[in-house]
């Protein structure tokens, strides 16, 4: 997702005497993404990109592992603060909900492994500048935020290499790039082959620094300004020298004015959804023409589709097989209907079928009446599973551990309720019994 931004776009000029909040006169000319962040710092722009990147969680899921590529360190200090003031009812259960992790906060250093392991929740959000651009395997990091002025397609590689890891095994099939400054225009050129140029897989015994073979990398990587960019450091580019040295024949060298200021008419203008394949090309075609195409190449017609569905134990199996193929059906969810079955959805796209909602289909369930060869209890079970369904999906009640929330640990506990069907294969044939049904309701 690309976002544009008002001031990204056209460029922001100070009014005349317009003051920054350390006092200092802010020099009049016209300012653009090359400058914001690094030598001027605006306090709407950075709460404006922390609010879509939030919005974005929201929509999808406030639990995603994402990283946030920020300009320079400072830039990263800030853009914590404003997500943690955009999620601040998270932030309230969990202060390690967004950390700054760079190379001079060693408290977000501390949480790095954390971050990267795929069985800790937190922290959720990294917001770093060049740490973990190289040398971190992010498996389950399934948001990219660029905010960040990116020239060298090595960087950009490496960088997008954190978000393509796959892991099955906790449902990492794709993910999503959210991009303030146009940096994903390197994806168009020849020199992008979607391959980070290295991967160094670190555990909580790994030292932070990087190794001596990778130090004796040749690699020469360059910014915008073809000056060579050094990995081992977490901050902005600057000259070595402090400022009032002169070298001989060199011109004095002042530090440059940096502000801060608040006070700007900051929005988004546009945003553009791009979608591309495994080998980061832009799909042309339209987004259901390829889910169609995708669909067939595995499924030569509906009935085909039907039985392979029908036959499947858990139908999550069926839609991890369809992520897994490039078929990313969530991003339907909102163009067609939230409330619409992954089933319904796969039909109505793949085989022009009409949808039925979730709650259609559990309704026509209980008009059938399907349970009666149960006892009162296990009916109660059935119902209220067939109640999350409706709700939630066909996902979330194919997993036994839905027995220990309510409202079924008010019936009893998982083994109890087991028991009310027989044993737990009794109960897993029950659970069959009811998905058969749903998806015959018409």
């Amino acid at each position: 997702m690309r976002v544009g931004i008002n001031i990204d776009l056209e460029g922001w000029r100070p009014e005349k005497g317009k003051i920054d909040k350390n006092g200092q006169v802010v020099e009049d000319r016209l300012y653009n993404t090359k400058d914001y962040d690094k030598n001027i710092f605006i306090d709407e722009r950075s709460q404006t990109v922390a609010n879509k990147i939030t919005e974005f969680l929201q929509k999808t899921d406030r639990f995603d592992k994402t990283i946030v590529f920020c300009v320079g360190i400072p830039h990263a200090e800030i853009m914590r603060a404003a997500l943690a003031n955009a999620s601040s009812d998270l932030i309230a259960k969990n202060a390690k909900y967004v950390m700054q992790i760079t190379g001079d906060n060693e408290e977000g250093k501390r949480e790095l492994d954390n971050f990267i392991d795929p069985e800790q929740d937190y922290p959720v959000i990294a917001t770093t500048s060049k740490l973990m651009t190289t040398g971190v395997d992010a498996q389950t990091c399934k948001v990219i935020v660029l905010d960040s002025n990116i020239g060298s397609m090595t960087e950009f590689k490496q960088i997008i290499g954190r978000g393509t890891r796959i892991n099955e095994e906790y449902g990492k099939h794709f993910f999503t790039i959210l991009d303030f400054r146009n940096v994903t225009d390197l994806f168009a050129d020849p020199d992008f082959d979607g391959d980070p140029v290295r991967v160094k897989e670190i555990n909580q015994y790994d030292d932070f620094e990087t190794p001596e073979e990778e130090a004796q990398d040749d690699t020469t990587i360059t910014d915008e300004n073809d000056e060579d960019v050094n990995f081992d450091s977490d901050d902005d580019y600057s000259d070595p020298r402090p400022p009032g040295i002169i070298d001989s024949g060199d011109i004095q060298r002042e530090a440059p004015q940096k502000y801060y200021v608040n006070g700007v008419n900051v929005s988004i203008l546009n945003e553009r959804v791009q979608y591309l394949d495994g080998d980061g090309k832009l799909i042309t075609s339209s987004l259901k023409d390829y889910t169609r195409e995708k669909v067939h190449q595995h499924h030569q017609s509906l009935d085909d589709f039907l039985n392979k569905w029908n036959s499947a134990d858990k139908k999550q199996v069926i839609i991890q097989e369809l992520e897994e193929q490039g078929i990313i059906l969530e991003h339907f969810k909102e163009a067609i209907s939230k409330d619409l079955d992954l089933f319904d959805m796969i039909c109505h796209i793949a085989f022009d079928q009409p949808p039925l909602t979730r709650t259609e289909r559990a309704r026509q369930v209980k008009k059938r009446d399907v349970f009666n060869q149960y006892g009162e209890q296990a009916r109660q079970v059935l119902n209220a599973l067939l109640d999350k369904y409706a709700n939630e999906g066909i996902e979330n009640i194919e997993d036994i551990k839905v027995l220990k929330i309510a409202p079924f640990n008010q019936i009893g506990t998982p083994m109890e309720i087991v028991k009310l069907f027989g044993g737990k294969v009794g109960y897993n044939k029950a659970v069959n019994q009811l998905e058969q049904v749903i998806y015959a309701a018409a």
